[in-house]
């Protein structure tokens, strides 16, 4: 095997190493299942009993702990269960969660975000951005299924600025061995 090939390789496995740490922990976004509260703070809400929804207008924050969502816009859906959905709308909305283990912090931005806990789906859509410790994931669309832990990134041209096509930016490796 030639050298470069050996060089892509690395890379390769640095990368899906980098996804299985950082995305498992931009997917826990909301504990729905802790004992902490949900607080949203937003200019305006609308609760429909109904339906099930709430929808907050107007500089919305989510927050759970040290867990943020900040967006123009938020939906929460609830059944029986409890909440079972958050949709978030901004230009861009931003989640950010302290990194797992504990340097830093995952921060993830796009026009969409949406979580489903039901099925353990975190998609962002529209110029969607996920950052930690240096390493960037970008492109049109990413969704994470956390149960079958597989990452799909979609570019869309009409709606990237730029080249169009899903870009990763992984930084070397410290001296110390970690990221």
């Amino acid at each position: 095997m030639s050298q470069p090939g050996i060089k892509q390789n690395s890379a390769f496995r640095q990368l899906c190493l980098w996804l299985l740490l950082v995305l498992p922990v931009t997917t826990s976004a909301f504990d729905l299942e802790s004992d902490q509260p949900i607080r949203v703070k937003a200019d305006s809400a609308r609760l429909d009993d109904m339906t099930g929804t709430a929808t907050y207008t107007g500089d919305v924050l989510v927050q759970q702990g040290d867990t943020r969502l900040e967006a123009d816009r938020v939906v929460l859906y609830r059944d029986e269960q409890g909440l079972t959905r958050i949709e978030a709308e901004g230009n861009p909305a931003r989640y950010q969660q302290p990194a797992s283990d504990g340097t830093g912090q995952t921060d993830a931005r796009a026009r969409r975000i949406t979580y489903s806990s039901p099925d353990s789906r975190l998609v962002l859509e529209e110029q969607a951005v996920i950052e930690q410790n240096g390493n960037r994931f970008s492109g049109s669309r990413i969704d994470y299924d956390s149960a079958q832990r597989v990452v799909t990134a979609t570019s869309n041209p009409q709606q990237d600025s730029g080249s169009g096509r899903v870009e990763m930016i992984i930084q070397p490796r410290s001296e110390s061995g970690g990221q």
